[in-house]
């Protein structure tokens, strides 16, 4: 599975960390971030990592910024895109079981790395429960978008 990861300048130290982290698993990380010195806005940042994920069905994307809450905000801007931001393990396990999320954020600023590779392993290895009253729910968000 390939994992689309991006960030503000809030969060480029954890950003590193995590995508090693995900390397060491096996995973294949594109890294859409940015690195020590430079500053982006988190709109632009959630929207690469966005777009990359729409197209790549195949794919997850992990945002972060100093809350989380700013990249949750902008991806879902983006058609297709169900991200949540989280600050436990709990929330990002049931957001891919229950609303078939496809980023995760969260704030380098509210948490600390060992939860932030909690989360991501919560997130990565959970699963949509497809069929029944979650992917009637999942259809209901995205026509949503539709109407839009």
């Amino acid at each position: 599975m390939k994992i689309y990861i991006g960030c503000d300048h809030a969060a480029i130290d954890m950003k590193n960390e995590i995508s090693e982290y995900l390397r060491e698993k096996s995973y294949t990380v594109e890294d859409l971030g940015i690195n020590t010195g430079e500053k982006i806005d988190y709109p632009i940042s959630a929207e690469r990592v966005a777009r990359k994920v729409v197209s790549d069905k195949n794919s997850l994307g992990i945002l972060i910024c100093g809350t989380g809450i700013g990249m949750s905000i902008a991806s879902n801007k983006v058609k297709g895109i169900r991200a949540a931001a989280v600050s436990e393990v709990y929330s990002a396990k049931m957001t891919r079981i229950h609303n078939n999320a496809n980023i995760i954020c969260f704030g380098a600023r509210v948490i600390g790395i060992e939860t932030a590779k909690m989360i991501v392993d919560a997130f990565l290895e959970a699963e949509f429960e497809d069929g029944g009253r979650h992917a009637a729910r999942v259809e209901l968000i995205s026509k949503l978008e539709e109407n839009f």
